[in-house]
């Protein structure tokens, strides 16, 4: 009896399943670091100048090129293909790129809003320590108030010592 026959048993493993799809193993950060450059390419003045000289070219060369040469005749329907080609590969590429912006400016905000809130509460805390201090020292005699009732015991000393004398 073989195991594909057998009814499925929960204290055995399953077998292994064989598919004929090749497994594709890519790491997605290198990949998503390639499709930030190749978005941040897009966005240049200098890929609007390429493609700018790319497509008058090969019009030029389509349109004033010996017939026998000439390999996308005037409605230009391959330029037209690969131009749709570039477009619905940048799409997804610059839909990466923002994705993984957005992530970066997630942990971003996060970890402002956790720097934040230690901030409050170190300021917080400070701020009851200095209340503590002044408290404390209002009830400490300070070195104008001591002088000035030292001052005043003097006075008073020598106001008695004049009229024991006097």
């Amino acid at each position: 009896m073989t195991t594909r026959h057998m009814t499925a048993r929960l204290d055995q493993p399953r077998e292994i399943r064989r598919t004929f799809v090749p497994r594709v193993h890519y790491d997605p950060e290198s990949f998503g670091r390639l499709s930030e450059r190749i978005a941040r390419f897009l966005g240049t003045a200098r890929f609007l100048v390429y493609l700018t000289a790319f497509i008058a070219v090969w019009m030029v060369w389509n349109s004033f090129a010996p017939a026998s040469l000439r390999f996308d005749p005037y409605p230009f329907i391959f330029l037209t293909l690969l131009l749709s080609v570039q477009a619905s590969y940048a799409a997804p590429l610059i839909l990466l790129a923002q994705n993984r912006q957005d992530d970066r400016d997630r942990v971003q905000y996060e970890q402002d809003r956790s720097r934040s809130e230690r901030t409050i509460a170190d300021t917080e805390y400070l701020t009851r320590e200095i209340a503590g201090l002044r408290v404390a020292l209002n009830e400490v005699v300070t070195r104008d108030f001591l002088r000035s009732e030292l001052q005043q015991a003097m006075r008073e000393l020598d106001a008695k010592d004049n009229t024991v004398r006097g």
